[in-house]
């Protein structure tokens, strides 16, 4: 009996330190994808504020979303390379103090400059979160839970930007969505240094090929730059085919040193070859690419047409917000009964269906004839794909490569947001502009950018359903969800 006493208590010992440590990482993960949707809501606001134009106004997002997209491969493999608890801390400290100029910003260049080196610091904050969560659990039931939680946080982040950007904003003005992560920020730091294990990385000479640290940085942002200059220029236009080429040139040049040239590659050209890897990053960029807009539209559409404020528009968001978080909560104990596959398939079928009800958006419309259903749909698809999506991209990775694996995770989510954004931000701009801009032409064009979307959603429907294979060991995706069936293991044991 005594022998039984002591397991228990050493399992609740360990339960307790791993939901210190998941809770963390995953406040950290929170705070860097918040900050990705946080500042919608306040950009009116800033404009007010500082002055800014129309198209400067979009360097407020463009300079975090360069920043973040450009470095998340480098910060992937700082984490492997340097110990990822050190990077983790220093992301967070560099994260909040970047968080606390933007604040404080009192003229535009200030703000975006800050505001690019604060996605500097997401990027090297981000992988090293995930990294953490795979390096430090043993693969199975905990790492699973790890995983869910980190998933779920990220879609938490990023569909209550809007409700907490609304509220911060209205209540206390623009400078409060950043400042809000100054003390997060030290939370974060004072529980770290007690609870993230030490990773001492490899003894010898840490090679970070440079060159394939310039390369992919530069083909990024590069590459993102262009996607996100069709929003004041046409796709055809020098501003944004020089970019896009220049940055496909580079992304070619990268691959090239990585295979022959680099010593000690900045991204192992191997990990593609884990086929599970690149399906599920090819689904997580069509997530993105379909649900970051939505957020964005919709935003438009309940403060622009259904004339709310910011906190009415943000309070629209809560049952998304509440339904990522109940599918994320779920998924992992479905995927540990039907698979990923399926769970991944149907997810994306539900987020099609939920973009095509929002698709129905009018002038003479209301929340919840118009909105409510659409938007409950498209986040519970959300939610029941980012989670084991999440689980199977990091499954069969060598601990050595996971923060290359979460990067590469990462920019799938960044690139495939900020490439539907583009895409689709420019199709309803059209629209809208060939109806003469008023509030029928505009949700003509949000209605064009809802289907679009609902269409890229059922592409990533199909790669689940067609190309999504089950990882080698289908036991890493199986959970122990009963009281007995956890003694048992600690009997076992």
């Amino acid at each position: 009996m005594s022998s039984v006493n002591s397991i228990t208590t050493a399992n609740l010992k360990s339960d307790r330190s791993t939901n210190a440590l998941l809770l963390v990482v995953c406040l950290a993960q929170f705070m860097v994808i918040l900050d990705v949707a946080i500042v919608n809501v306040a950009l009116p606001s800033m404009r007010a504020g500082l002055h800014f134009s129309t198209t400067g106004l979009q360097w407020v997002v463009n300079a975090y979303t360069l920043t973040f997209a450009g470095f998340l491969m480098l910060g992937g493999r700082s984490a492997d390379l340097l110990g990822r608890r050190r990077v983790f801390l220093a992301g967070v400290a560099l994260f909040s103090l970047s968080s606390l100029a933007c604040a404080l910003a009192d003229s535009r260049g200030l703000l975006i400059g800050a505001r690019g080196l604060q996605g500097f610091a997401g990027a090297v904050l981000s992988p090293a979160t995930l990294s953490i969560i795979t390096s430090s659990l043993p693969e199975g039931r905990e790492r699973n839970r790890g995983l869910a939680a980190w998933g779920a946080v990220g879609g938490l982040g990023a569909s209550s930007g809007a409700l907490l950007g609304g509220v911060l904003t209205q209540a206390f003005g623009w400078p409060a969505i950043f400042a809000v992560n100054v003390p997060l920020g030290l939370i974060v730091v004072v529980l770290g240094l007690r609870v993230i294990p030490v990773h001492l990385p490899a003894e010898g000479r840490r090679h970070f090929d440079a060159t394939g640290a310039v390369l992919v940085t530069g083909a990024l942002v590069s590459v993102t730059y262009g996607i996100v200059r069709t929003d004041t220029v046409g796709w055809g236009s020098v501003g944004v085919l020089v970019p896009l080429i220049g940055g496909l040139v580079l992304l070619a040049a990268f691959l090239l040193v990585e295979a022959r040239f680099a010593e000690q590659p900045l991204v192992p050209l191997s990990i593609f070859r884990i086929g599970h890897l690149r399906a599920a990053n090819s689904v997580v960029l069509l997530l993105y690419a379909s649900q970051f807009p939505s957020w964005f539209f919709l935003t438009l559409y309940l403060q622009q047409v259904l004339h709310y404020d910011a906190i009415e528009a943000g309070l629209g968001f809560l049952p998304m917000t509440l339904s990522i978080f109940a599918a994320s909560t779920l998924a992992p104990r479905v995927v540990a009964r039907f698979g990923p596959r399926r769970v991944i398939t149907v997810g994306m079928l539900t987020a099609a269906t939920g973009l095509m009800l929002l698709s129905d958006v009018a002038p003479g419309g209301t929340y919840v004839s118009d909105v409510l259903l659409g938007a409950f749909l498209s986040a519970l698809g959300m939610g029941l794909t980012l989670v084991p999506a999440t689980i199977v991209a990091m499954q069969g990775v060598a601990g050595r490569e996971s923060g290359v694996a979460s990067g590469l995770l990462n920019t799938s989510r960044l690139v495939g947001g900020a490439l539907g954004l583009a895409v689709l931000s420019t199709l309803a701009a059209g629209q809208t502009s060939a109806g003469g801009g008023t509030a029928l032409a505009m949700t003509n064009g949000f209605e064009l950018a809802f289907h679009v979307g609902a269409a890229i959603a059922l592409a990533g429907a199909a790669i689940a359903g067609f190309l999504l294979r089950e990882p080698a060991r289908p036991e890493a995706v199986q959970l122990i969800t009963t009281e007995e069936e956890a003694e048992h293991e600690a009997l076992a044991a």
